[in-house]
């Protein structure tokens, strides 16, 4: 690499001696300038006088000021509209009925929203247990049956169908199962989408005032024209068509809490597990007596002896097999017990659904039970000629349901206690 070549330029010339300055100083004036001997006079006018008043006086006491409540506001009213006077000739459409409010007073956390759930949400009580025991002849009877259709069969098989038989109970609590038996045992049918917007809202609330769990339970329709509900199974409630269309709201919730209050009170699974049981002692009865008819009426062609002799036969067998397994000897009174434990169980629920604050609805819809009771007897006594035609002293000791002026008598008397309670 090659260095650079730079200009040979000559270096600047410097002057040899120094500069010259001048020795002597400058001339300055001899004279100094004439300041005025006397200092210039200022105005001695007075300062300016400022008021001597007193300070204010500040009270002793402290001040008050507002408390921590916000001022009440009272609310805003809407500005009155002047009614308006119909033209000559036209009357004013009239205002469409307004539906009634139910009460909003639910346990409900206004924080969260959530729905407080009671500990217990269902059970068993001294009706649904008296219920499992009037039904023992029937599964007594029942396993009979089955033990006699069993003798047919081999002997692992045998005992198989028994066990079987016994463990097919739990099906009473198997949802898909209850809802078959729902839909061809109690003729009813799920709920449509317009159905449930009515009938929700208010189960929801009834729910709600109870603690229980809403989607623990089906909503059904039963399509008859009459006020009805029935608890059916473990987890359904249904109600009639007709009920949801006509009742008010607080009836309808009235009604609903009823129903909870047998599901609650585990009358609806008992009910439902006791029938399953007596099914194979039904059907074998059902049977006899066909075969019974049968020979009867062959018998009766040929001969009335021998249809007489055939039915002291059939009066002897189920004599002789009712002593011989005494608990079909129960069978005669069981119905009336097991009745008298429904009429039971249905002022239970009324006073459970009373306990939720509708008491009053309840007894509404009893009252429309009277008034319609009274419609049917009137019609029934035209048919008949005017005879009387109010249920004999057997029908009545084998209804499942009290008299309607009992239930509301009872309401009232538990009303009445509450009241004179709260005092």
């Amino acid at each position: 690499m090659t260095e650079p070549t730079y200009p040979d330029t000559p270096p600047p010339q410097y002057p040899a001696s120094p500069p010259q300055y001048p020795t002597v100083p400058p001339q300055h004036p001899h004279d100094a300038p004439q300041y005025p001997a006397a200092a210039p006079a200022y105005p001695t006018a007075t300062p300016p006088q400022y008021p001597t008043a007193a300070p204010p006086q500040h009270p002793a006491a402290p001040p008050q000021y507002p408390s921590a409540v916000p001022p009440q506001y009272a609310p805003q009213q809407p500005p009155q509209q002047p009614p308006r006077i119909p033209a000559q000739g036209f009357a004013p459409p009239p205002a469409p009925p307004q539906p009634p409010v139910l009460d909003p007073t639910v346990d409900i956390d206004p924080h969260t929203g959530r729905i407080h759930l009671a500990a217990r949400q269902r059970g068993a009580d001294a009706t649904a247990i008296g219920q499992l025991v009037l039904q023992l002849p029937h599964f007594l009877c029942s396993l009979a049956v089955v033990a006699i259709v069993s003798l047919f069969l081999p002997s692992p098989v045998n005992l198989v169908l028994i066990g079987l038989w016994i463990a097919s109970g739990a099906l009473v609590f198997h949802r898909p199962t209850e809802k078959l038996l729902a839909r061809y045992l109690f003729r009813m049918r799920p709920a449509l989408h317009s159905e449930l917007t009515r009938l929700e809202p208010i189960w929801h609330q009834v729910t709600a005032k109870a603690g229980v769990n809403p989607e623990a339970y089906d909503l059904w329709i039963e399509d008859h024209k009459s006020v009805n509900a029935t608890a059916a199974a473990g987890h359904i409630v249904g109600v009639t068509r007709y009920a949801l269309d006509t009742l008010p709201a607080a009836q309808l919730a009235g009604v609903l809490a009823h129903e909870l209050g047998h599901h609650r009170g585990g009358h609806a699974w008992a009910t439902l597990l006791g029938y399953w049981y007596s099914l194979p002692a039904r059907f074998g009865w059902a049977l006899f007596r066909f075969v019974a008819v049968i020979a009867f009426r062959i018998a009766s062609v040929f001969s009335l002896l021998g249809a007489l002799v055939v039915g002291l036969v059939s009066v002897v067998l189920v004599v002789a097999v009712a002593f011989s397994f005494p608990p079909l000897l129960l069978l005669l009174v069981t119905p009336y017990l097991l009745a008298a434990v429904g009429r039971r169980s249905e002022l239970r629920a009324d006073v459970q659904a009373a306990e939720l604050g509708f008491a009053d609805a309840l007894i509404e819809v009893f009252h429309g039970f009277l008034r319609d009771e009274e419609e049917a007897m009137a019609v029934a006594q035209r048919e008949n000629g005017g005879r009387d035609v109010r249920p004999g002293l057997g029908q009545r000791l084998l209804s499942s349901h009290p008299d309607t002026h009992t239930r509301i008598r009872r309401l009232e008397d538990w009303r009445a206690a509450a009241a004179s309670a709260a005092r």
